[in-house]
């Protein structure tokens, strides 16, 4: 009997790594003659750097950039097994959490420090890139980004026009002449699973600006300047981004990264299973064990247990969900290719016990399924 376990990370208890090792452990409780394959997932956002290099044997590179306000932070990202792609969250150096409350203001914010990211994993070799851009304190367009690997954004007396998304209307030359060569070539490929538009009425600015700190003033002249920013984009580079799907995300990196870089925007679910290769696993695997922190109605729109669903249901393999929390509607996901979804808390606890004890109540839930399963078959 072989299983694949190919969970997600419980946020702020287990990294996908840990949660998959609990699980191992419960299932060899039961049965130690199992074979297990134990695949981390995620599903573009947080968490999918540690997952990717944990799947693939990577590593983890440190390194300082500038965060949102340009302010030096220790950052991070990953090299794959390969040695030759690097997978990076942007909000690990331009993402909301690095700011206070206080502080959040898309005028100024700026995705320099992401730029720094992609210009370190250059340094060490990397050719392909995959950039995870959910999170972001950022609504420039992706112009600090570009900044950093080497384009000059200039006002019309050809001076620098500084860093935020408010600075975009001063903007009258984009000069891409100084853009690090060794971009030329390069994959790179976006997790995005918005479709918003750069501007306009479900464009970057009007939907998620305010969560950013925008003011609904604030939020008009935003979304004036990624209007300006797309039309100078067209005129000088010839490339309409405006109403690409996903250029709005991630305050219009996602449309940034497309006009610049060449860069495909993915569902980042579906990123994730190519780059672990989960259906060469999956296709001749028994059983699938997968799982995330909460499953709910929402989990069917391109979240882990989904996606890991999906292939298996493409080769009738049975799926079973382990969840910390099972919310409204998750019963939808039966009509996904999940036969069934468990909670591991296994009497009332805080939200506080339940992510202190996850491992243990992984294991436990885990050894319980396996021994329902085979039980089941040896009857059968």
């Amino acid at each position: 009997m072989k299983i694949v376990i190919a969970p997600d990370s419980f946020k702020g208890s287990l990294t996908a790594k840990e949660v998959a090792d609990a699980i191992e452990k419960g299932i060899h409780k039961a049965y130690s003659h199992i074979k297990i394959e134990k695949v981390p997932m995620a599903d573009g956002g947080e968490g999918t750097v540690q997952s990717l290099v944990d799947a693939t044997n990577g590593k983890i590179i440190s390194t300082k950039v500038f965060d949102p306000l340009m302010k030096k932070i220790d950052s991070f990202y990953g090299i794959l097994g390969d040695n030759k792609t690097a997978v990076i969250e942007m909000s690990a150096a331009s993402g909301l959490p690095l700011l206070s409350k206080e502080e959040r203001n898309p005028l100024i914010t700026t995705t320099y420090g992401t730029g720094e990211l992609l210009l370190h994993a250059l340094d060490q070799g990397c050719r392909n890139f995959i950039i995870g851009i959910g999170g972001s304190a950022t609504n420039d367009g992706g112009f600090g980004m570009m900044k950093a690997l080497g384009v000059k954004f200039l006002d019309s007396g050809r001076n620098d026009i500084g860093f935020g998304g408010g600075a975009l209307e001063k903007l009258m030359l984009i000069d891409t002449s100084g853009l690090d060569k060794r971009l030329n070539g390069c994959s790179i490929t976006v997790a995005c699973d918005v479709d918003n538009p750069l501007y306009g009425p479900k464009g970057a600015s009007s939907i998620f600006a305010p969560q950013k700190g925008a003011t609904q003033e604030m939020v008009s002249l935003l979304d004036s300047n990624l209007n300006h920013y797309s039309n100078i984009i067209e005129n000088q580079l010839g490339i309409s981004i405006g109403e690409t799907p996903g250029s709005g995300a991630a305050g219009g990196l996602g449309g940034g990264l497309v006009a610049f870089l060449n860069a495909q925007l993915k569902k980042g679910i579906d990123i994730v299973i190519e780059t672990t290769n989960l259906e060469d696993y999956i296709c001749n695997a028994d059983l699938v064990i997968t799982g995330e922190g909460n499953i709910d109605y929402q989990t069917q729109y391109g979240k882990t247990p989904y996606g890991v669903a999906k292939i298996a249901k493409k080769h009738n393999i049975p799926v079973i969900a382990l969840a910390g929390g099972i919310g409204e509607g998750a019963n939808i996901l039966y009509e996904e290719g999940l036969h069934s979804i468990f909670s591991i808390t296994d009497k009332p606890m805080t939200l506080e016990e339940a992510m202190e004890n996850g491992s243990q109540l992984l294991e436990d839930t885990a050894e319980r399924v396996i021994r329902t399963t085979l039980c089941l078959m040896v009857n059968k």
